[in-house]
């Protein structure tokens, strides 16, 4: 028998060299509001889902990105239409590597973020 859980991510990690920084940068792309965590062995800026209990979370951490688009790519959701996205990815200091791509449940672009870390921004078919 599969295994075939509701969610196959838990929680994201992305690494980031300077978290005061980054938190600027996906604040400013995303549209969310991250909040410092320091209960554990780092501080994590998180990024915290409508439904806390259930949904999928997110945190930047002090760590060492992977840099040049290498690594994982996340998928992430933001504030607006894309092409406003792709803007403020670059205006924060990022860059946007892609056109538009579209696939049958909505259109991305793929990005990095001023570490290098590689982002996908998505949106859903209205």
């Amino acid at each position: 028998m599969a295994f075939t859980p509701k969610d196959f991510l838990v929680w994201g990690e992305v690494p980031v060299s300077d978290l005061d920084a980054a938190v600027r940068f996906y604040s400013t792309v995303t549209g969310a509001s991250l909040s410092i965590d320091n209960s554990g062995p780092n501080p994590i800026a998180m990024f915290k889902p409508a439904d806390e209990a259930n949904g999928i979370a997110l945190h930047l951490y002090p760590g060492r990105p992977a840099g040049d688009g290498r690594g994982p790519t996340l998928h992430l959701t933001a504030e607006g239409e894309l092409e406003d996205v792709m803007a403020r990815v670059t205006d924060a200091g990022g860059k946007v590597v892609s056109e538009t791509i579209s696939i049958p449940p909505g259109r991305f672009f793929f990005a990095t973020d001023p570490d290098g870390n590689s982002l996908g921004f998505f949106k859903y078919n209205a």
